[in-house]
């Protein structure tokens, strides 16, 4: 990903996108930055470790921020449910913990290229999309609801939360 060192700082409008949608494309630009940032030149074993048996790996983390991406692309874009082999392809990655360790054994490309093609296809969706759709709502049972600004917000606010942890295991890395 191409991020304009000049406006990594900056909330605000980007052009080929809607006002709105520019700003929420600059927070999750400056959320993917610092993830790739904390992940820099890691190695295929140092994305597979895990502190304990417990833990998630780095490379599990990252397959996880795609995945979840991918979700709310289906449910908000495309506006459907997975398919249940769509279902079965992200299972690892969207609940991590004990499914979550059958991912391993790549290298840092791979995970960088999965980002990347996810991304990509939001980026290029986004640019055709509304400030109205951000304010489109589903309900989500009885007394609440949700809109797609929450759900975007909430893409790159689950990758800050899990780049938390990505530092903390970078930190603990024994190799």
């Amino acid at each position: 990903m191409n991020f304009d060192p000049q406006r990594l700082y900056h909330i605000a409008e980007i052009p080929g996108y809607t006002p709105e949608i520019g700003r929420l494309v600059s927070m999750m630009n400056y959320a993917r930055w610092t993830t790739l940032e904390a992940v820099k030149g890691l190695t295929a074993e140092q994305l597979d470790y895990r502190m304990d048996e417990n833990a998630n790996s780095i490379g599990a983390l990252l397959s996880h921020f795609a995945a979840v991406e991918t979700w709310y692309y289906v449910q908000s874009i495309e506006k459907r449910d997975m398919t249940p082999q769509e279902e079965e392809e992200l299972k690892p990655a969207i609940e991590l913990g004990e499914a979550g360790k059958a991912i391993e054994g790549h290298e840092l490309a791979y995970y960088l290229h999965m980002l990347n093609r996810v991304r990509s296809r939001t980026l290029t969706s986004f640019a055709n999309l509304t400030d109205e759709w951000l304010a489109d709502e589903e309900s989500l049972g009885e007394h609440r609801s949700w809109n797609n600004y929450w759900k975007w917000f909430h893409v790159f606010e689950d990758e800050v939360n899990h780049r938390g942890q990505i530092r903390i295991i970078r930190r603990r890395l024994p190799l």
